[in-house]
């Protein structure tokens, strides 16, 4: 079974290499009796504090194996590679690279590789309506009057 790499740590950050896209599939991520196979959870690894963040792999054909809902999680799915259907709601319509889609946590979800490639995700979830007007990216953030050292 593949492992997340620690690259670096440092009192405010942390980073790893989950792979290449290709390695993806490699992951196995328990869940309760079942493995469920391509799927890795990066958040612990890095030491997330107000998201999750996940990789999946769906090889040609399979699907996510079962409808789901989250309790407070909202979600953002940006398919990195490949073409596939997802759905919520009973709603079904097609991905592909480029792709992203926001499903609310009482949304029912599911998502399947229908291409001839692999189907590679990035899945971002975080507690939905947690962001303010103060929480605006370019309220937020700070530039610094510091020279870059590369």
């Amino acid at each position: 079974m593949k492992k997340i790499e620690k690259i670096a740590e440092g009192k405010n950050f942390a980073a790893v290499n989950a792979g290449s896209w290709n390695e993806i599939q490699d992951y196995e991520l328990p869940m309760g009796p079942n493995v469920l196979k391509g799927k890795v959870f990066v958040g612990p690894e890095i030491g997330l504090t107000g998201s999750e963040l996940s990789f999946q792999t769906l090889v040609p054909g399979q699907d996510s194996g079962f409808l789901h809902t989250h309790k407070t999680h909202e979600e953002i799915y940006i398919i990195l590679r490949g073409k596939g259907e997802y759905q919520v709601d009973g709603q079904i319509f097609p991905v592909c690279e480029g792709s992203v889609v926001r499903v609310s946590p009482e949304g029912k979800r599911a998502l399947k590789n229908n291409g001839t490639e692999n189907l590679t995700m990035l899945c971002i979830q975080y507690k939905a309506n947690s962001f303010t007007d103060a929480d605006n990216p370019m309220a937020d953030g700070n530039i610094l009057q510091e020279l870059l050292k590369w």
